[in-house]
Order: C-alpha cells, then sequence, then structure tokens
C-alpha cells in the first residue's frame, strides 16, 4: 500500500522531512510513502490529493495541527479521527479507528502527551475566538477543527481508497488566538513576516499571547515529529486491523 500524505504548512512538512517541497509539490519519501504540500484551506487539500491518487496513492493522510474545540484537550494532544462534518455540522463520514491504536502510538509520543479519537469539524476560516470553539464543541459534538481534512476525505472516498487523519492540538478551547496572526495570514496560510512585526508594533500587548502559541506550536510539532518517527509501523498495524 502507498500512503499519501498531505501537510498544509511547511513547519508540518518539516515533521516528516527536512527536505524543501514547494507549495503544490509532491516528494517520494520511499516506495511507500509520498508526502505533498498543499498550502491551506480545502481547494488547496483537495488538490494536492488528488495529485498524490495520480502519483500511486492508495490511501490518504490528513497530517498537521488543529484547534481544540473540547476543553479535555491541551496542546500538543493527538486527535485520531474517526468522523468528520462539515462547516455547517452535517456529518460527512466515519471512519473506522482500531480501539487498542490510540495506547499503540501513545508509546511514541512524548510523556504526558494524550491520544483521543473523536469527531473533526471543518472550518472554512481560522477560529480565533473561545467563545465559538466552546459554542461548535456543544452544537456539532467535534473535539477539533481544521481546513483541510475533509477534502482530503473526500477524494479518498472519491476514488475508494482509505483515509487517516491525524491532527495534533497548539491552541486549547479556552484560548483566543492574538489578532496578529489573522492579520498576517496570506491566502495559503502562511504567516508574512513583516505584517506580523508591523501589527504588533502597533498592538505591543499581543506579545505574550504569540509567545504563548509558539510554545503551543512546538508541543504539537515534538508530537508529530515523534509519531513520525514510527509511521510505519503504524500505517503497516492499521492495514492489518481494517
Amino acid at each position: 500500500m502507498i500512503t499519501g500524505i498531505i501537510v498544509a504548512l511547511p513547519e508540518e512538512l518539516a515533521t516528516l522531512t527536512s527536505q524543501k517541497v514547494a507549495r503544490g509539490s509532491y516528494l517520494k519519501l520511499n516506495n511507500e510513502l509520498l508526502v505533498a504540500h498543499s498550502g491551506a484551506g480545502d481547494i488547496n487539500a483537495n488538490n494536492a490529493a488528488q495529485l498524490l491518487v495520480e502519483k500511486g496513492a492508495t490511501r490518504l493522510v490528513s497530517w498537521g495541527c488543529a484547534g481544540a474545540l473540547s476543553e479535555l484537550l491541551k496542546p500538543g494532544d493527538l486527535v485520531l479521527v474517526d468522523k468528520l462534518r462539515d462547516a455547517d455540522g452535517s456529518l460527512v463520514d466515519d471512519f473506522y479507528v482500531s480501539s487498542s491504536l490510540p495506547e499503540v502510538i501513545k508509546n511514541y509520543l512524548p510523556k504526558n502527551t494524550s491520544v483521543y479519537t473523536g469527531t473533526l469539524l471543518e472550518s472554512l476560516d481560522i477560529v480565533s475566538l473561545s467563545a465559538i470553539k466552546k459554542q461548535l464543541h456543544v452544537s456539532t459534538g467535534a473535539i477539533a477543527v481544521d481546513m483541510e481534512s475533509i477534502a482530503i476525505a473526500k477524494v479518498a472516498k472519491q476514488h475508494r481508497l482509505s483515509f487517516l487523519a491525524f491532527r495534533v492540538i497548539v491552541d486549547p478551547a479556552s484560548m483566543d488566538l492574538p489578532q496578529a496572526i489573522n492579520q498576517s495570514l496570506n491566502a495559503q496560510g502562511i504567516i508574512e513576516t513583516p505584517k506580523l512585526l508591523s501589527f504588533i508594533a502597533r498592538h505591543p500587548f499581543e506579545i505574550p499571547g504569540l509567545i504563548i502559541l509558539g510554545r503551543n506550536f512546538n508541543a504539537a510539532k515534538r508530537t508529530l515529529k515523534a509519531l513520525a518517527t514510527r509511521l510505519d509501523y503504524v500505517m503497516a498495524y492499521d492495514s492489518d486491523k481494517t
């Protein structure tokens, strides 16, 4: 089985390989593993997933970060997705996840990292406010939110391929994201440093929140890197159990 992994951001890509991959392109890591750098959002994710299918992928994986909707989840925690809901809250699909897989994976993750199985909600934009995160959790039952996984899952379903999503929490449900993030992101979900510095200069009170977010992001990357070191085993385990 050839696994095709889609990542939205360069920082997420770096947890899998030190090689650079241009946005919209892919890299063959070995005979059984392809990775594509999509850029943020559903359209980019769809295009990257279709590319990997064309290159021979027989399983698609959504890999990267997410925001928490449930207050149980903390930065660095891993979500194994078993249901997907679209931006309207409608159930798109559900997937089999072996009940023993979370414990298997936890053995390879940093200490005190939790692994959750649950519903991932699609968002068309970044969900910044804590109040909205909590409201979405109540109304949809989703425990986390991202912008790409549903698009990837739809491509997998279209081509009758298996699908997995590994998403690690960056911002907890209790956290309002600093306004500087939305103000400095471009259309590909990449922070433009000049815009960020300009916004911070005019809003210095944002600095503490950005420092906390940076720490959270580092925690998420540590989890992804740890999982990546045993990804071959996890993929083989999943194939055996499904």
